[in-house]
């Protein structure tokens, strides 16, 4: 996996900003991957920065939101759709039917992550995928696990999840949904090209064991190793732990 190391988060996320800005330069056409958490708010704060000076065109592009509560959807304020209005579509120019995002209400979990399965076939899969890394190693909501899911799926939040999450939900953890719908790992691992971005101390050991630990289901994020064109933005705060180091 290649490194980048910056020495803020700000300079980290707009890094990957002006990767994705670039690719969309270079093919209108993108199928991205989309993460949400607090991580991920100054890469579109920059995304869309870019969008206005007319430096990443979304009008073609085609989205898929990595997550979303069960429970939650279009509407309630604490729902992944809620946070990906309010920090990306809000601002840029995708079409509405270009936007894929898991409908947490929906009636049947598996009718709604076939729904979403079938439309990532009809677009061809994901160009880039952009994700995070949780404190546990997870990589959209796929927890830590003897096994792992390729595919869509429904997953049961750990605790240490629903924490991080708390900040949507007035920092009430008993607010917090207890399952979620998540890509599955294979599809990530599937992405022609996979980004990672981690920012702040708190991930500084998960980084290591994810990017130099065994490649092990107990850390999703190690998964990512196996992956051809995979790459880490890091600061160097979340760096720090790392053997190796590349700016």
């Amino acid at each position: 996996m290649r490194i980048a190391t910056f020495d803020t988060k700000e300079a980290a996320a707009a890094a990957v900003a002006k990767e994705i800005a670039r690719a969309l330069r270079a093919a209108p056409s993108l199928v991205l991957a989309l993460p949400t958490g607090r991580t991920p708010v100054p890469f579109y704060r920059e995304l869309v920065r870019l969008h206005r000076r007319g430096r990443a065109p979304f009008a073609r592009a085609t989205t898929f939101n990595l997550d979303e509560f069960i429970g939650l959807g279009r509407g309630d304020a604490g729902s992944y759709r809620a946070y990906m209005d309010r920090h990306l579509f809000d601002h840029v120019d995708l079409a509405a039917r270009r936007i894929h995002v898991l409908d947490g209400r929906a009636r049947s979990w598996r009718d709604e992550t076939a729904r979403f399965e079938a439309a990532l076939g009809r677009a061809g899969g994901v160009d880039v995928a952009v994700v995070g890394i949780g404190r546990n190693g997870h990589v959209g909501f796929n927890e830590p696990g003897a096994a792992l899911a390729a595919g869509t799926h429904r997953v049961t939040l750990a605790r240490e999840t629903r924490r991080a999450n708390a900040y949507l939900f007035d920092d009430d953890i008993s607010r917090v949904p207890t399952h979620a719908l998540s890509m599955g790992i294979g599809t990530i691992l599937r992405a022609r090209r996979v980004i990672l971005l981690a920012t702040g101390r708190s991930k500084a050991e998960i980084l290591r064991r994810a990017i130099e630990g065994p490649v092990t289901t107990r850390v999703p994020a190690s998964l990512l190793q196996v992956h051809p064109a995979a790459m880490v933005f890091a600061d160097r705060t979340a760096a720090a732990r790392l053997s190796r180091k590349v700016s």
